[in-house]
């Protein structure tokens, strides 16, 4: 009887997919992966489940409705994280990954009632993990930027002394910076060239919204001002320096943190080595005596 109902519950709900999918005039799987595919959104193939998620989302977010400030912002955070996305569709992916979660919790509550707790746990890590993962990519590459920008400010500072034009310093910087920053100079050159130099400039300090490369910003706009830049850049070499070689320090004292659980590994192992070998020469005397 319950496996005719499992049955029955199981193929009721293909039909009724079907239906409706073809009410709504819902795009099939393959116009999907298609268009994923053309697309790139995600990374490596587009598998089913992925195709079931984008179609869900997409649907979701024609129902959903954002306010002009979160659309904005999110807009702004979505395209410096390099996420093809719009925010109504990337928020609705975050909603139905963890409804899908949440449902399978529920599903299995009468028949795995210690499990069901977890799933529904999970549900909430995956809702959070999804919903700030475009601020934690921007925040990965904002540290990236200022990692380098030690380097950028010291070669600005020695370009000066030869040459005051800013783009083409930007230009022969871009030709060995490292992949975020080579990004956003690339971005910034073409908006030069297309553009004003200072809005172009300032765009990218709103892209990043990092205070070291407003610093540098703001040395550029002054240079392209009519300021000789060269003292400026020189004392913001010295001070970039000095901060980064305070996040050295602070990366090297999380280093024995990660180490020690691995050291009393060692140390358990050694200390179970020598127990079992001394607990064989024991019973080994034993067996003597006896």
């Amino acid at each position: 009887m319950t496996e005719l109902l499992v049955g029955f519950s199981l193929f009721f709900a293909a039909g009724a997919y079907f239906l409706l999918a073809d009410l709504l005039q819902v795009s099939t799987r393959a116009n999907t992966k298609a268009i994923l595919q053309v697309a790139k959104i995600g990374k490596g193939k587009s598998s089913s489940l992925h195709v079931l998620l984008f179609r869900l989302s997409a649907w979701l977010a024609e129902h959903l409705k954002l306010s002009d400030y979160y659309k904005r912002k999110t807009a702004a955070t979505l395209r410096s994280a390099g996420i093809t996305l719009t925010p109504e569709v990337f928020l609705s992916q975050a909603i139905v990954k963890a409804s899908l979660i949440f449902g399978a919790g529920m599903a299995l509550l009468p028949f795995l009632p210690l499990l069901s707790p977890l799933l529904i746990f999970l549900a909430i890590a995956f809702f959070f993990k999804d919903y700030r993962s475009a601020d934690e990519a921007v925040r990965k590459k904002r540290e990236q930027i200022e990692s380098e920008l030690p380097r950028f400010v010291a070669t600005v500072s020695q370009e000066l002394k030869a040459s005051r034009d800013v783009l083409r310093i930007l230009e022969t910087y871009a030709n060995h910076a490292g992949e975020s920053l080579q990004h956003e100079l690339q971005m910034t050159i073409a908006d030069m060239k297309s553009g004003s130099l200072e809005t172009a400039l300032l765009r990218l300090e709103t892209r990043i919204g990092s205070t070291m490369l407003s610093d540098m910003v703001r040395g550029l706009l002054a240079v392209l001002r009519g300021d000789q830049g060269v003292v400026y850049f020189e004392m913001l070499a010295h001070d970039f320096k000095l901060a980064e070689i305070q996040r050295l320090k602070r990366i090297a004292m999380k280093r024995p943190g990660k180490i020690r659980k691995y050291s009393f590994l060692m140390l358990a192992c050694f200390m179970l080595t020598y127990m079992v070998i001394i607990g064989m020469e024991i019973m080994k005397a034993v067996g003597e005596l006896f």
